[in-house]
């Protein structure tokens, strides 16, 4: 992107901090607010069976989301919470889709950020119905080895499909010479 387009984006960006547990963005709600994490973790999880179930982690670099939100303008059905202190940057819904019709440079940027995150969607999605949880550890393990000192277990097994206990029983096996 130009530094023109760059410096437009930034002007609009507000450096917000806030301690972990936070939840940045509460499902039923409609998130007029885009954040990008510059520091920190966070979980996005729904409600199932009266479980949190994980299906997402960002962390530094990534963009925090409502799709239904930003696309449709309609409540949540995800709450994305903060595990650690994190320090964002937040942007309005609104002056981003202004931005996207004043700037080709950024509206590109902005396409080729929904390009990835719907790639790394579908790779998930692929993982989750074809590989088995030991796999999806693994491959977790090879990916995002921070995730595994940065996060409580109960988060990294819901998000990999299993029980704690199962989880433990992976990480044993995978340990061991």
């Amino acid at each position: 992107m130009p530094d023109a387009s760059l410096q437009k984006l930034q002007q609009c960006l507000t450096e917000v901090s806030y301690p972990k547990g936070f939840q940045v963005l509460k499902r039923g709600k409609v998130e007029k607010n885009i954040f990008f994490i510059k520091k920190g973790i966070v979980r996005a999880y729904t409600p199932v069976d009266g479980k949190q179930i994980t299906f997402w982690f960002g962390k530094e670099g990534a963009t925090i989301v409502s799709l239904k939100g930003y696309v449709n303008d309609e409540p949540g059905y995800e709450t994305m919470e903060l595990m650690e202190d994190s320090v964002l940057y937040k942007l309005e819904r609104k002056q981003l889709k202004e931005l996207f019709l004043d700037d080709l440079h950024i509206a590109n940027w902005g396409r080729r950020y929904a390009e990835m995150e719907l790639l790394a969607t579908e790779e998930r999605l692929i993982s989750m119905l074809s590989a088995i949880a030991s796999e999806r550890y693994k491959e977790l393990l090879e990916k995002e080895p921070d995730l595994l000192q940065r996060l409580p277990l109960g988060s990294i097994a819901t998000y990999l499909g299993v029980t704690q206990a199962s989880l433990s029983r992976i990480r044993a096996k995978i340990t061991q010479p």
